[in-house]
């Protein structure tokens, strides 16, 4: 998604370098979606497919709409469309973007509340049949949508955010992702890049998203100091940097969990891909497992009142 839009400036040559990097570290699944960059993530990959000897497993998503209104946050108001005609058009104009037959897991971005999920699953599922995708997710669906959509067919992964920082789903989704057998893939695992540099609030350009995200404001992120003093305590315990800390912690939360750091910068790919070498003791896993707890982090995932989150 950084690649394309939302986290500030980027570039497409050094996009494709790092993708390459990544194919010959050993990533093997790359996650995009229609509405990263308005096709443009789905047009980068598209590139970085033709020009590797490396055949990754490719996963995108629709069911998030853009809109011509710019919120008072400088960003664009979005909707979502689950019905079947604009999943089946989708599906085709993002398998023209990424310049392939056939995508391997393909989500429902997020579910339309005015369409029934068994009619966006059905679509899917017909999407399935016809070749054109491999595998269904769904992202970000309650437990009670996950269980209607696996009703109808196999959701083979459900991708929502997880991480150290944001654990909400643990009560209800999850339990319900292992009831059916499905993978979880998790965004934002290193909680959208929420790190302490030399103490201080990481510098952000205008134009980041996670300018408008409670966590990134002063006030939540000053009051969540002891976290990140916690954080470093045990990285340097480990040996290992804070982002490796906490992907640690989210690979030993289960052999069914999927991370998918958005790295850009190639130092931060190596850096990410030696964390699954790495490992942390029990007592370290549970000292974070009770620190960071759904109260004890200041500040929500997303400011009130916004419709749509974007992953």
């Amino acid at each position: 998604m950084g690649m394309s839009e939302f986290y500030g400036s980027f570039d497409d040559a050094e996009n494709l370098a790092t993708l390459e990097r990544a194919m010959d570290l050993g990533v093997r699944m790359l996650d995009t979606a229609d509405l990263y960059g308005n096709g443009h993530n789905e047009e980068l990959l598209g590139r970085f497919l033709q020009q590797t000897r490396h055949r990754p497993l490719i996963a995108s998503k629709c069911g998030i709409v853009r809109t011509d209104e710019i919120l008072s946050d400088g960003n664009f108001r979005r909707d979502r469309n689950g019905h079947p005609d604009y999943i089946r058009a989708s599906c085709d104009a993002s398998l023209k973007r990424l310049n392939i037959e056939q995508i391997d897991l393909y989500y429902l971005h997020r579910v339309d509340p005015k369409i029934p999920i068994e009619d966006s699953m059905g679509a899917l599922s017909d999407l399935k049949a016809a070749g054109k995708i491999r595998a269904i997710g769904l992202s970000e669906p309650t437990r009670e949508e996950l269980q209607r959509a696996a009703a109808v067919v196999p959701v083979a992964a459900v991708q929502s955010e997880y991480s150290i920082w944001t654990r909400s789903i643990e009560a209800d989704v999850l339990p319900e992702i292992r009831k059916i057998g499905a993978a979880l893939i998790c965004y934002s695992p290193l909680g959208r890049g929420l790190l302490r540099h030399r103490g201080q609030l990481p510098v952000l350009e205008n134009d980041d998203f996670r300018r408008t995200l409670p966590r990134f404001a002063t006030a939540h992120f000053d009051a969540n100091g002891w976290l990140f003093d916690i954080l470093e305590t045990v990285a340097t315990e480990a040996s290992m940097t804070v982002p490796q800390l906490m992907l640690c912690w989210l690979l030993a939360q289960g052999e069914d969990i999927v991370p998918i750091p958005g790295a850009r910068k190639m130092a931060h790919l190596e850096q990410n891909v030696a964390a699954s070498t790495l490992r942390l003791s029990r007592q370290q896993l549970d000292h974070l497992s009770h620190a960071f707890s759904e109260t004890a982090v200041a500040g929500q995932r997303y400011s009130e009142g916004v419709a749509i989150k974007a992953t």
